[in-house]
């Protein structure tokens, strides 16, 4: 089987990662496969705060959590509590993705997080992507969370992209061939 097509087929979502840094080598890889990522017209409406400060990490983390638990529904809050209460599921690397807004940056980051999350798992690197890391960047900031991540003005959070080495391994899902539809 090609190389690409193995990488896609074997790679799952981290959820369970070690204490371990990345190494400056990896970061730069990681770094240079997102840059590397297509986008519509080539406008690269993103903008990549790669970070290893576990600390930071950590305290969005924490933001995170209280965001779910005091939610009117806290069915979420619950599952997360349940499966050892991290959201970054103590993840010691971030790559997070803001977006400028424009037409296609939604889906233009969405492949730049694809790019990633193969690149780490060509890297022998754990890695999930992950909406939740953007919960406490919603509504109207007063944490400044963009500010603590240098998120510049006029860019909002897109996606997240965690990362480092697995605890545990898991196959990746099952395929759903009944969602696709030949004509």
């Amino acid at each position: 089987m090609n190389e690409t097509l193995k990488t896609i087929a074997e790679r799952y979502s981290c959820r369970d990662y070690e204490d371990t840094p990345l190494t400056d080598e990896q970061v730069a890889t990681l770094v240079d496969a997102a840059l590397a990522a297509p986008s519509a017209m080539n406008r690269q409406p993103w903008h990549i705060t790669m970070v290893t400060d576990k600390a930071l990490i950590d305290d969005l983390d924490r933001a995170a959590l209280e965001v779910l638990r005091d939610r009117e529904d806290t069915s979420t809050y619950e599952r997360i509590r349940s499966r050892g209460g991290k959201v970054l599921y103590n993840a010691p690397a971030m790559m997070l993705v803001s977006a400028d807004g424009s037409e296609f940056a939604s889906m233009d980051s969405g492949i730049l997080s694809q790019n990633v999350a193969l690149a780490a798992h060509c890297m022998g690197l754990g890695n999930v992507i992950c909406a939740m890391a953007g919960i406490p960047f919603k509504d109207d900031d007063t944490d400044g969370w963009k500010k603590r991540f240098g998120v510049p003005v006029g860019y909002d959070f897109a996606i997240a992209i965690l990362l480092g080495t697995a605890r545990s391994g898991k196959d990746p899902h099952e395929l759903e061939t009944d969602k696709v539809t030949y004509r």
